[in-house]
């Protein structure tokens, strides 16, 4: 009997850790790989980061979301598919786009500091498809991002699948938020669908 209790002594902690680490992946957080370029360069293709699930989604959040009937457009979308990419305009926010590139939320401008001029212009109102319904980039139009919904954008705005294509995400569809980068573990696939 002793020798039983002495082989529980350390399968019992083993168990427990296990179980725990379970219940915070699940709960909590996950860490994930980024696939693809769309948020360069502030997120690199392979680049580990952290998804904390209940984080509270603000303006410039970068989220982690469920692709699967959202973007209906792209035919390798799978029901495991996921994007990362950044909350531009949140649920009821007036979004305004200028041809320079500005960006205008409930009419203030914002700093897109997080990106290049470049991007912020040329990358962001330059469309590669045609816009999705609801959606006005590059016009000095102002659009309102349904209740519910939000309006996201990758970084690397010339070389991104986006709202611009394929509209508002819904918030059932937001997995996390991403807080911390890089983080060195392989786990999930982040898919930033690239859509040249």
């Amino acid at each position: 009997m002793s020798k039983f209790k002495a082989v529980m002594g350390w399968i019992w902690p083993i168990i427990l850790g296990l179980v725990l680490a379970l219940v915070i992946r699940t709960f909590f957080f996950s860490l994930v790989r980024v696939d693809g370029t769309s948020m360069y360069p502030n997120l690199q293709n392979n680049e580990q980061v952290m998804m904390v699930k209940q984080a509270k989604i603000r303006p410039g959040s970068v989220v982690v979301f469920n692709a699967y009937g959202v973007d209906v457009k792209n035919t390798t979308v799978t029901p495991k598919t996921k994007y990362v990419k950044r909350v531009i305009g949140m649920p009821g926010d007036q979004v305004k786009y200028t041809k320079a590139g500005e960006l205008y939320v409930n009419g203030k401008l914002q700093s897109q500091s997080y990106i290049s001029k470049v991007q912020q212009t040329t990358g962001t109102t330059t469309l590669q498809l045609d816009e999705a319904k609801g959606v006005d980039v590059g016009t000095n139009h102002t659009f309102k991002v349904p209740q519910g919904k939000y309006f996201v954008l990758g970084d690397n705005r010339a070389n991104s699948n986006d709202s611009r294509y394929y509209g508002f995400v819904p918030r059932k569809k937001i997995l996390g938020v991403v807080k911390v980068w890089p983080w060195n573990a392989q786990k999930a696939v982040i898919n930033s669908f690239n859509p040249n």
